[in-house]
């Protein structure tokens, strides 16, 4: 399952957040996963709290953002979300389409807990 090495990666990544931002800790992670990417969000959502036990995160939730295949169609232009598993265009049909969004990991968010300012 490569969502372990995701989500092991998601826990440095916070990780170097917090300690740049000096925060007690990190309360929540937020990522975007697109339907394209190849990650499977609920593979990721189990693996996170494996992957953050023995860390400055174990107490962190993770929100995983599910975004939708959408395609620019070469032919008619127009975007549309494809019928999946095929990537044609839901307005004409043509497979001659352009991916604009669905591709994506991306970290869009991390919460942190910092200390007050009285010490």
């Amino acid at each position: 399952m490569h969502e372990l090495s995701i989500a092991e990666a998601l826990v440095r990544q916070a990780e170097a957040v917090m300690k740049k931002h000096g925060a007690r800790r990190v309360t929540g992670i937020t990522v975007a996963v697109g339907g394209l990417s190849g990650v499977d969000g609920q593979a990721l959502e189990f693996a996170f709290p494996i992957a953050c036990h023995d860390s400055s995160v174990r107490s962190a939730t993770l929100a995983v953002e599910r975004i939708r295949a959408r395609v620019r169609c070469r032919l008619c232009g127009r975007e549309s979300t494809p019928a999946a598993p095929f990537l044609a265009c839901a307005e004409c049909g043509s497979v001659e389409v352009d991916v604009i969004a669905g591709r994506e990991l991306l970290i869009k968010s991390v919460e942190l807990e910092v200390q007050d300012s009285d010490g």
